[in-house]
């Protein structure tokens, strides 16, 4: 049965209009701040409370909050008034995090502290005529002498590629409705609740010997990582969040076996499936938020290590790649990995593996773990060893080392599986692991290396 929605604060000043709704048959908190023409789209005092308590009613009532909004920052006209109503809004989705999913669908402009809300909600969704910066073109040219029009700057297309602040894009509203709808459908209401079932008539058990067909006979070929997840998760569904951003990482929701889970995998098609800052950051956002709402992790392992680079470690490769590994390291919830091919050195251990808590870790027999590969290791432990000496070194030390069963002797890996069975071995993992109950040592908060 369908409830009426109920208007909250329906009779205050201002645009921004809170009620109760349901999309895709999920109970949400829905706030619909699209200024249109009205004070040119600002927020007004009594906006930025509104849209606080919408907030506020949301981690209240335990109810995912949805956000439209399309504003041109806070009402000059209102003075210091304007912006305390913002920050109180500010203060009360930040509250929500880690709580209830926050998603905002931006729809037009967004300017300064309204920018700023996207990157406080877990997913955005932007559609084509949308745009947000904190900075608009007018400044930009004014402080570097450099013109750019506002897409440039802050378009759907540039925050989908650019920024990653963009987690979809849409055409129009209806199809960031429909977009929302398929979200929430992986995500429970609250931290307190488990994702919702997503029965189907996928066997469980049901074979994937095309999942190893995907990749190439060159061990240093590339392949596209998705089309292994798809054979492996049920009915081939994935919804990839920044998908256009940090490509040589993919992030993705799907089901086995009727779970909700969260997937992350290398992805040899880009940057040879190596990590760098943007990777890091995308896969430690996303392993934090289906931590947070009790999503099991499953990932997939095929890199050979940390892009290297002068400019990458000036702009903080270090603390970048410690956030993946303080993200898996705290998480809770069941993990499962699968390591496809390559699985080298520092990317090796914050890809979820055994030593930072992973549950289950598993390897097909093409698998290769180790410090790294043979001729980085030959050229450092033979320096002058000639080219036919060499080659012989580089296949001893293949033969010796590179192969999932040294590795699963001393426990680092717990099967090494045909990879026929993967999907009816991560199944199995969940299964065993659904009762999985973890905790942290208690402490205020911890601090993430950001």
């Amino acid at each position: 049965m369908t409830s009426s929605p109920l208007q909250i604060r329906a009779g205050t000043a201002g645009f921004v209009r809170v009620r109760t709704a349901e999309i895709g048959g999920r109970a949400v908190i829905d706030v619909d701040a699209r200024g249109g023409d009205e004070h040119s789209g600002a927020l007004m005092p009594s906006d930025g409370h509104s849209l606080a308590e919408a907030a506020r009613c949301a981690r209240q009532q335990r109810r995912p909050i949805v956000l439209r909004l399309a504003s041109s920052g806070a009402d000059i006209s209102e003075g210091v008034a304007a912006l305390d109503g913002w920050a109180a809004a500010a203060r009360e989705l930040a509250r929500c995090s880690g709580v209830v999913p926050v998603v905002v669908v931006a729809t037009g402009p967004n300017v300064s502290g309204p920018a700023l809300m996207l990157g406080l909600a877990d997913f955005v969704i932007m559609t084509d005529d949308a745009y947000a910066f904190v900075s608009g073109p007018r400044m930009v040219e004014q402080f570097t002498g450099v013109p750019v029009d506002r897409d440039e700057l802050g378009g759907a297309r540039a925050h989908h590629l650019r920024s990653g602040v963009a987690s979809f894009t849409a055409s129009d509203a209806a199809e960031a409705d429909e977009a929302v709808a398929d979200l929430l459908g992986y995500l429970p209401d609250h931290n307190g609740a488990d994702p919702p079932a997503r029965p189907g008539t996928d066997p469980a058990d049901r074979p994937t010997p095309e999942a190893f067909d995907v990749l190439p006979e060159n061990p240093a070929g590339s392949y596209d990582v998705r089309d292994v997840l798809s054979v492996v998760v049920d009915d081939g569904g994935l919804l990839e969040p920044q998908a256009g951003w940090g490509a040589n990482l993919v992030t993705a929701f799907a089901s086995i076996g009727g779970r909700a889970v969260g997937m992350v995998a290398n992805q040899p098609q880009a940057l040879a499936g190596t990590l760098d800052i943007t990777a890091s950051r995308k896969g430690a956002r996303f392993v934090a938020f289906c931590d947070a709402f009790n999503l099991p992790l499953v990932t997939f392992v095929d890199t050979s290590g940390f892009y290297p680079g002068k400019d990458l470690e000036w702009r903080g490769m270090i603390r970048y790649g410690a956030q993946l590994a303080f993200a898996y390291a705290r998480a809770t919830v069941p993990r499962v990995n699968v390591t496809l091919r390559k699985s080298y050195g520092g990317a090796y251990i914050v890809m979820d593996s055994k030593p930072m808590g992973n549950d289950v870790a598993l390897a097909w027999p093409s698998a290769e773990i180790a410090v790294m590969g043979a001729k980085g290791a030959v050229k450092i432990l033979h320096r002058s060893a000639g080219p036919a000496e060499r080659a012989e070194l580089e296949e001893a030390y293949e033969r010796r080392l590179l192969n999932p069963y040294v590795a699963a002797e001393r426990g680092a890996v717990d099967a090494v599986i045909d990879p026929a069975d993967t999907r009816r071995e991560i199944h199995a993992a969940l299964e065993m692991l659904a009762a999985k109950r973890e905790r942290l040592p208690r402490r205020r908060h911890d601090n993430t290396p950001l």
